[in-house]
């Protein structure tokens, strides 16, 4: 064979294998199109009420800030957001109830300037229906049990509202249950925190473990007889950010038929991130507790991001690798029935830039599909283990609903 021949033979090579790597490519992304078609998209937390009632803006239209609209929920396929109702810890008692309401309210007003494209769910065939209706399904969550201000009524009374799941905590512990980001004071659950729990079962409302301290996250898997979930949270084998959680919990969780589902905070999902982030944590710590020390939600939000923009150029932010990497190492630990989607969009300062929008979305399904994940795999992790989760949860419900309300003294 001549050298030309030899030549024109392998060029025809590498053309043929180009052809064969693009037509591999291009199903791959139709795959990953079909599967967002056909999954229910659950994301388990987002704090983008907080931009609602704040900042007055109008889900219904596409943002060039923040993480989520409804244009963008719509072209990554997320159809089932839960909207996270969040009140900062230094606001006690009645007026954390109060600002509680004021987010219930701003969610209202959502649902009412936009009927034909958000609606409230309070059960997984809710969720169901209003995803085939083509309309958001949005989900409302507490998160932080210091809104109820150690009242159960009021935990019945938002139950009313809608509301239909707690994180137990949030950054600072409450009068009944340590925080993950806290100096222990209860040693986990009080009694009076497993009476909450409880209730949470008896009414029909999911208990979220992201936040708690470890101790109280046993607490809350021994007392509770549903299914649990850590909302967004990460994986602390891989990241040891005290939030994230161990493979034991992630063990535990599983055995009574819960769901860890991804936080896509790089701090939770890098360690690099991480420790980067807490070496330069030192000279900043001053201006981020007056920052954070602010009332004005707006002012805070301003203050924060603008230590952001000057921090956040010396750090490399976790990659869509790493979020896999948490994923699947998820999937090993639990089981593919018990992994699922959290992103915190809205309340996060760094996220990795490949799934920084609902509408990147398609790029994690391909990584998926190219790990080896059926679309089966993706569809539970994209929503079906929570609808699971649910259906449980309300189910454990209807079979307590001949055991009375826990009563709790009244607070004058």
């Amino acid at each position: 064979m001549s050298v030309t021949t030899r030549a024109k033979s392998g060029t025809k090579a590498i053309v043929h294998t180009a052809i064969r790597e693009e037509s591999r490519s291009n199903d791959i992304a139709a795959r990953a199109r079909k599967i967002a078609a056909e999954a229910i998209g659950i994301d388990s937390h987002i704090d983008t009420v907080q931009r609602v009632l704040v900042m007055d803006e109008d889900l219904g239209k596409r943002w060039d800030v923040g993480h989520v609209d409804i244009p963008r929920l719509h072209a990554g396929g997320t159809h089932a957001p839960f909207f996270a109702l969040w009140v900062p810890v230094y606001f006690p008692g009645a007026e954390a109830v109060r600002r509680t309401l004021d987010l219930r309210d701003a969610m209202q007003t959502l649902f009412d300037a936009h009927k034909g494209l958000i609606e409230l769910a309070t059960t997984a065939a809710d969720i169901e229906r209003i995803v085939k209706e083509r309309k958001i399904a949005a989900f409302l969550t507490v998160e932080g049990g210091h809104t109820i201000d150690d009242d159960l009524r009021v935990l019945r009374m938002y139950y009313q509202l809608g509301i239909r799941s707690m994180t137990l905590t949030h950054s600072r512990n409450n009068n009944w249950a340590d925080s993950a980001t806290d100096k222990p004071v209860h040693n986990g659950l009080t009694d009076f925190g497993k009476e909450v729990v409880r209730e949470m079962n008896r009414l029909g409302m999911v208990v979220d473990v992201s936040h708690v301290a470890d101790k109280t996250f046993y607490d809350a898997l021994a007392v509770s007889t549903a299914p649990m979930i850590a909302s967004h949270s990460s994986c602390r084998a891989l990241t040891s950010f005290t939030r994230n959680m161990t493979d034991d919990m992630i063990r535990g969780l599983a055995s009574k038929g819960g769901v860890i589902n991804m936080n896509f905070g790089c701090d939770f999902l890098s360690q690099r991130y991480y420790d980067d982030s807490k070496n330069g944590e030192a000279e900043l710590k001053k201006r981020r507790a007056a920052a954070e020390a602010l009332k004005d939600p707006a002012a805070k939000q301003a203050a924060l991001e603008a230590l952001k923009k000057e921090t956040e150029p010396k750090i490399t932010p976790a990659t869509l690798e790493d979020l896999v990497a948490h994923i699947d190492h998820a999937v090993k630990i639990a089981g593919i029935d018990h992994v699922g989607i959290g992103t915190d969009f809205d309340g996060l300062h760094c996220v990795p830039l490949a799934v920084d929008s609902y509408n990147k979305f398609p790029v994690l399904t391909r990584a998926l599909l190219e790990k080896g994940y059926s679309a089966e795999d993706i569809k539970k992790i994209y929503g079906g283990n929570m609808l699971r989760v649910m259906r449980a949860v309300a189910k454990r419900a209807d079979e307590l609903k001949g055991e009375p309300a826990i009563e709790t003294a009244y607070k004058p």
